[in-house]
């Protein structure tokens, strides 16, 4: 039956180390394999050809960087398909996110990949050459196969319906108008950008719980606590987007002079951060605690640890003096102002002054509600805001909101606005080219939490370098999908996982 082919990593090799001692030429393939077609069973009649057995390898579903919705089919449904076929012998569910580490364990005669993969420099994730060089340390070698191709991910883009019918036909029309290479030169070129990003250092501590019931005595939801987990959240967050596209970030933040929590944010920092730490006064690091109801993932409650006191004068000459400093070393400014008093009006005046080009979030959230709006920022030369954000600093609750992107744009003597809306995707707004209505790609929500920060952090590096601004929407908007479907800033994006994702959204 096909379903005893499918058999454990480690069973695997000791079933390959068996047919090895035997004189058995094992053949290795490996991939996704989300909509098996024509062209995989074709590549793995080929690939039997070279050997005795054949064994097929599935990524698993948490490594499948295919953008919203996908893999289509989770990791058992793909195992049964390929094991359904007779020229396959066994299947395993992979471990790693590549296949270097599997090759080196099972040890395979050759390891075959399509022909597509043969030009190395073409692929973007650099794994082939990796590969090929695991095979090779086992005694084994690199092969290619040579018939016809299919695209998992273009038949499941035409036909699965993953996305929404208007959603699959914008996409068809964004690739006519700004084909995928296009779209993707501006995130390999981002990596010789100097970025510096500005904003409060947050800790978001989850704590799940289970509701127990009232109170005996009072009106009380009683919960018990499941267990809690940290995240480097606010401005970390932004560094460790950027990190994963730029060769370094600096990074400008105060962390509280008590409580600093220094040991564990140094920890969750991505390597190509140099973080410039100032410690506030009298002042916690950030935190802010959610408690969740675990089986809903309900947010019941929010418990600030925070000094939101005004910035003592002190900190406020600490803080400029280091902009001052390191200002100018950088092609890229980005401010994340939260609205816990970091920002000052004499910090603000020197990065609108002293940037070379400056990206800009003015964020409203429980702690700041209608005191920290963009207008602060007397020039910049890109400005993300979610809708409520945008509303507030037109004191509008229902109006117009193109008109009010363009004389918010005036009024800041910004060229390039976006406006994000939830569910209604994004607004983009440039003064020459007009505006643009991206709609929403995230297939699925898991929480929202650090997504317009994910979206800011990311399409500010397309729009340094002057991208379309239908590309820059775009391209914040494939971020934001990825961003709601992670927990918290559990991850951040780097440039090899969001190209496949644009990849697979563009086939």
């Amino acid at each position: 039956m096909s379903r005893d082919k499918i058999v454990d990593l480690d069973e695997l090799a000791a079933i390959t180390g068996e047919y090895a001692r035997r004189g058995k030429r094992v053949v290795m393939c490996h991939g996704v394999f989300d909509l098996l077609h024509i062209g995989h069973i074709r590549h793995f009649q080929q690939a039997r050809r070279l050997g005795d057995v054949l064994v097929v390898t599935v990524t698993p579903d948490r490594y499948v960087n295919k953008g919203p919705g996908r893999p289509a089919f989770n990791e058992q449904l793909r195992m049964e398909a390929v094991a359904s076929l007779d020229v396959v012998d066994h299947v395993a569910l992979n471990r790693w996110p590549t296949a270097v580490e599997t090759i080196r364990l099972l040890k395979p005669r050759f390891y075959v990949k399509g022909r597509e993969y043969e030009d190395a420099q073409a692929d973007i994730t650099g794994g082939i050459a990796l590969e090929r060089e695991a095979v090779e340390s086992v005694g084994g070698s690199l092969e290619f196969t040579d018939d016809i191709v299919f695209s998992s991910s273009s038949l499941i883009n035409q036909h699965a319906l993953v996305l929404p019918k208007e959603v699959s036909e914008y996409l068809a029309d964004l690739r006519r108008r700004h084909p995928t290479a296009e779209i993707l030169s501006y995130l390999e070129r981002a990596a010789s950008l100097r970025v510096l990003v500005m904003g409060e250092t947050i800790i978001d501590e989850y704590q799940f719980c289970e509701a127990i019931g009232k109170s005996s005595k009072e009106p009380t939801l009683a919960v018990k606590e499941l267990k809690s987990n940290k995240y480097a959240g606010g401005i970390l967050a932004v560094a460790n987007h950027v990190a994963g596209f730029v060769k370094e970030v600096g990074m400008l933040t105060f962390l509280g002079d008590s409580d600093t929590q220094e040991d564990f944010i140094r920890r969750n920092l991505h390597p190509n951060v140099k973080p410039m730490f100032l410690y506030r006064r009298n002042s916690p690091t950030i935190v802010k605690r959610r408690i969740i109801e675990h089986y809903f993932f309900l947010k019941m409650l929010e418990v600030y640890t925070i000094n939101d006191a005004e910035l003592e004068e002190e900190d406020n000459r600490a803080l400029c003096s280091q902009i001052e400093k390191v200002l100018g070393d950088y092609d890229l400014v980005i401010v994340v102002d939260f609205g816990h008093s970091m920002m000052t009006p004499q910090a603000v005046k020197l990065v609108t002054t002293g940037s070379r080009f400056l990206a800009v979030n003015a964020q409203a959230n429980a702690g700041n509600m209608g005191y920290n709006v963009i207008s602060k920022y007397p020039r910049a030369d890109y400005v993300t805001l979610a809708e409520k954000e945008m509303r507030l600093e037109a004191r509008d609750h229902r109006g117009d909101l193109r008109g009010m992107m363009e004389r918010a744009a005036a009024k800041l003597d910004c060229p390039r606005m976006v406006v994000t809306r939830g569910r209604y995707g994004s607004l983009c707004y440039d003064r020459r080219e007009g505006f643009f209505l991206i709609p929403v790609l995230a297939h699925q929500v898991v929480d929202r939490v650090g997504a317009g920060d994910a979206f800011l952090a990311i399409s500010s590096l397309c729009a340094v370098q002057g991208a379309p601004m239908e590309v820059i929407g775009f391209v914040g908007n494939a971020v934001g999908a990825w961003a709601v479907s992670t927990m918290g800033n559990e991850r951040a994006i780097d440039r090899v996982s969001l190209s496949k994702q644009i990849e697979a959204l563009l086939k």
